[in-house]
């Protein structure tokens, strides 16, 4: 592993089927321990129910307002800070409703 400072390029959003645009920030053989993104919902838009197998998934919410509904837990409002913890084949849909365009 050697030092790096990656730099985000907006152009490399896309988007992805779960109903959310993806900007990877860090994702190569080079750092195979760690993915890093950001993800952005826009408003209204609720994703598609998914669960991911052997990957643990932690939102830290950068922007924005929604409601998270994760496995058993109860649907809460999350806002800028908080942070998501999803174990692998937790089923997850989010944002349930999003009040305004967040980012995580």
């Amino acid at each position: 592993m050697q030092s790096q400072i990656l730099k985000a390029n907006e152009a490399d959003e896309y988007y992805f089927e779960e109903g959310c645009f993806i900007l990877e920030l860090s994702n190569s053989p080079a750092d195979p321990d760690v993915s890093i993104a950001r993800a952005r919902v826009k408003a209204g838009v609720t994703t598609k129910l998914h669960r991911l197998k052997g990957v643990v998934e932690r939102y830290v919410i950068l922007s924005g307002i929604a409601k998270v509904e994760v496995d058993e837990c109860e649907p809460q409002q999350v806002s800028v800070g908080d942070v998501v913890i999803i174990p692998s084949q937790c089923p997850r849909e989010l944002p349930i409703l999003a009040l305004k365009t967040w980012f995580f």
